[in-house]
């Protein structure tokens, strides 16, 4: 027999009679071609993965031989692999590539990965669901001590092609239940935000507020009340407050009250004024996310107070929930934080309002690099997740005089003698040695020198500036060694490298 929504007892958590669950990522794999190798690929190709090839290159290679591109020493067979987030179509995610075992490639440097089409793992085949697509230059990390040029990164190379819902299942189906949750979820989150598509499962669409915390989504829709009476409310805002407060779980607490929306606004005001500052601090970021500011001022103390253990968490909260205008105005101070970690804090924000304060122009079709003329300390930031970019902070920086710097490999050589303010950049393109090395002049403002090497040794139109095409990871190799080597006065951070677990 089916209940009413009257029968669903007061005090009854979505968490108590439904499962929310959705992934963050789903495992993904392929095989692909990487070309324009100098002569480091080799022929190496199971039948199976050469057939499967066939099938699909062509839409990435029309008229082309695939035997005899297979068979090359300037191309290599790949094993394709990436986690699709599920956060919606047209995400973008790294895709980790990697020579098969027994195969004689020697180094993917400098490849192009053609195209590929990545299907769930383990579910090999044409005749599969297409999940995401991936292609783009392969980026080898040189940064780290130990360097392995058979296994590479597509940053950011990866595109999703679905979207994803998110699903609340019913412990025991029952349409009346069902219709209840899909009722209080739009009541706290807004029209549109669910529909009830049977007795066992209800879909809902992530609030924008929530698109980059879906797990913390998740968790305050399990502690959201169904059905709770005026003076059942009361007793739980009373108890919920009192354990954010106290020595209770305080983030179970906040997530809780955070559920309740609104309704907990004026209780959570009274513990502005606590002494404990945990309290405090919880109470505005709280109040912040359920669209009130009284604790604006607590959270952006926070974020310049270089004592507060909250600081990184300050910035995101206003970042996230508080008005643009202000979330701007605190990221641009922090760029002249002190702490670089602040400061790099505060810039991907900025990055993600698309704030004007950072300037991007595209260098190479390869890469993008990015003026931080706020920045306080002069620092060079290079991604190595995501789309590739180079940031240079508290800009100009310019090159030390009598400069001297090679990159590891030998493939380039900055040179400038002392009192020359130019700097003459040598390029040995490898696979071409028997041209020679090819030499230009620039300045000696680092964002030119990464300019002339980035960008195309051919102009697409007569506006581009002519270069000589070394790869992202070549250039950000080369900057790391000229920091080490004091040929700048900055310091050289590198960011992440991808997280793929494969397990």
């Amino acid at each position: 027999m089916q209940s009413s929504a009257e029968e669903i007892k007061s005090g009854t958590k979505i968490g108590d009679i439904a499962d929310v669950y959705m992934p963050d990522y789903i495992l993904v794999q392929s095989y692909s071609i990487v070309g324009e190798l100098a002569g480091t690929g080799s022929a190496d190709c199971p039948p199976r993965i050469r057939d499967y090839l066939k099938g699909y290159i062509l839409r990435y290679l029309p008229s082309t031989d695939i035997d005899k591109l297979i068979n090359g020493v300037d191309t290599s067979v790949v094993i394709v692999e990436g986690l699709v987030p599920t956060t919606g179509k047209g995400a973008m995610f790294d895709v980790r590539v990697a020579v098969p075992g027994g195969a004689q490639t020697s180094s993917l440097e400098h490849g192009q990965l053609y195209g590929a089409e990545l299907r769930q793992a383990g579910s090999f085949g044409l005749s599969t669901k297409l999940l995401a697509v991936a292609q783009g230059p392969v980026y080898i990390d040189k940064i780290d001590p130990v360097v392995d040029e058979t296994v590479g990164y597509i940053l950011g190379g990866g595109y999703v092609l679905d979207d994803y819902k998110m699903i609340i299942t019913l412990k025991k189906p029952d349409y009346f239940a069902a219709s209840a949750i899909r009722n209080r979820i739009i009541e706290r989150f807004g029209e549109k935000s669910a529909n009830a598509i049977s007795a066992s499962q209800v879909e809902l669409k992530i609030p924008r507020k929530y698109a980059r915390r879906k797990n913390h989504f998740i968790a305050v829709l399990k502690a959201t009340y169904l059905n709770l009476t005026k003076q059942d409310k009361e007793q739980v805002i009373a108890d919920l407050i009192s354990q954010l407060s106290g020595s209770g779980n305080r983030d179970a607490a906040e997530i809780s009250l955070e559920s309740l929306g609104r309704d907990a606004v004026g209780e959570l005001r009274k513990l502005l004024d606590s002494d404990d500052y945990d309290t405090c601090f919880r109470a505005a970021r709280t109040l912040l996310v359920l669209d009130s500011d009284a604790g604006l001022n607590i959270l952006r103390a926070a974020a310049f107070d270089s004592t507060s253990p909250r600081r990184t968490e300050a910035i995101e909260a206003i970042s996230s929930y508080a008005e643009r205008g202000d979330a701007v105005a605190l990221c641009r101070r922090l760029l002249s934080d002190e702490d670089v970690n602040i400061m790099l804090a505060a810039y991907e924000q900025l990055l993600r309002m698309n704030d004007i304060s950072v300037s991007e122009e595209l260098v190479g079709r390869n890469f993008v690099l990015e003026s931080v003329p706020l920045g306080g300390t002069k620092l060079i930031y290079v991604t190595r997740s995501g789309r590739p970019r180079i940031a240079i902070f508290g800009g100009p920086i310019n090159c030390n005089n009598n400069l001297f710097v090679q990159s590891a490999d030998g493939n380039i050589t900055l040179n400038s003698p002392a009192g020359d303010s130019s700097v003459t950049v040598i390029r040995r393109i490898p696979g071409k040695e028997v041209l020679g090395p090819v030499s230009l002049k620039t300045s000696g403002d680092l964002s030119d020198i990464i300019r002339l090497l980035g960008n195309e040794p051919k102009k697409v139109n007569p506006n581009e500036e002519i270069g000589f095409g070394a790869g992202y990871s070549e250039i950000i190799a080369l900057l790391d060694e000229m920091v080490k080597k004091s040929a700048v006065d900055a310091q050289f951070i590198a960011g992440p490298k991808p997280q793929i677990s494969l397990k």
